[in-house]
């Protein structure tokens, strides 16, 4: 299954364990591990809120800031000639390069949305 579901922010995934026959799922793009389950859809819903609710009511008592899903950086290693025609690209343009590649970034999603 490819669907997520999303509370506050927070992204879950949705799994099936055919062992254990329950829907289960983890919050994603976080650090801390946070789990949650249900018998069916409508319980792994519950339990996903609820699981997000007691983790940032977790964070709170313990005075901690809790981790934000997707904060909107992340480090890329392209190589040596894509970062240098990038650089060399962004100097031209008179722009810096993380412009440059959220630029680039947001045309490859616009096309890769497209509908088939």
């Amino acid at each position: 299954m490819t669907k997520m579901l999303e509370y506050k922010g927070y992204l879950g995934s949705v799994e099936y364990s055919d062992e254990d026959e329950v829907l289960h799922g983890r919050l994603e793009f976080i650090r801390d591990l946070v789990t949650y389950e249900g018998a069916d859809a409508k319980g792994l819903k519950a339990a996903f809120r609820d699981a997000v609710d007691d983790y940032l009511a977790l964070c709170e008592a313990e005075r901690r800031t809790p981790d934000v899903p997707l904060k909107g950086s992340f480090n890329v290693r392209p190589g040596r000639d894509l970062h240098r025609r990038a650089m060399l690209l962004a100097r031209r343009r008179g722009i810096n390069l993380n412009t440059v590649v959220t630029d680039a970034l947001r045309r490859y999603l616009e096309r890769e949305d497209q509908p088939a």
